[in-house]
């Protein structure tokens, strides 16, 4: 059998340590999809904990202040151009959730400029609690990378399904309905 010269091993010993390196890298660095992999076994979360200042009025609100009540919650920012797509829609559903008083869409601003969050929220006339977490710290828990993320937490705080991109009324339909159904 030939053997390789020195620098082809050399070579080879890079080229596998690269790869081992990227590879460690990029496991290291994914979001944290404990969430999504429940989901996917059919388990539910409990919901994450925050507390955060409202957006608009002042004050603080917590998640568990909405504890019995389904909550939609969304993340999103002003400059996030599927945010705009979607918040119509969510509008809606915060419309029917208040109405039933069985629920609400709760939206957690991030990574923004509050004046530019309030004036979102006013050209989608958005109605619905709005909390801001400027840095989005609250939010890492809940594994958003990205906006818009919707979760649907049950009126026991858990999660039951995770959205990491835009809703649609089918989506919506499919996973929150059943919950006022049921409540």
């Amino acid at each position: 059998m030939k053997r390789l010269p020195p620098p082809a091993v050399v070579a080879i010993v890079g080229v596998v340590a690269l790869v081992g390196l990227l590879a460690y890298g990029m496991v290291a660095s994914d979001p944290d999809n404990s969430i999504d992999d429940a989901l996917a076994r059919g388990e539910t979360v409990t919901a994450p904990a925050f507390d955060l200042e409202r957006l608009s009025g002042g004050g603080r609100q917590t998640l568990a202040d909405y504890r019995g009540e389904v909550v939609v919650l969304n993340a999103w920012a002003s400059w996030c151009e599927p945010c705009r797509e979607e918040s119509p829609l969510l509008q809606r559903w915060h419309e029917q959730l208040e109405q039933s008083g069985r629920g609400t869409v709760l939206g957690i601003n991030a990574l923004d400029v509050d004046s530019d969050a309030r004036a979102f929220a006013r050209e989608y006339g958005l109605t619905y609690p709005m909390l801001r977490d400027k840095q989005g710290e609250s939010l890492t828990s809940y594994g958003v990378i990205g906006y818009p993320e919707t979760f649907v937490i049950d009126g026991e705080g858990r999660i039951v399904a995770a959205k990491r991109g835009v809703v649609d009324e089918a989506w919506m339909r499919e996973h929150v309905q059943p919950l006022l159904e049921r409540s």
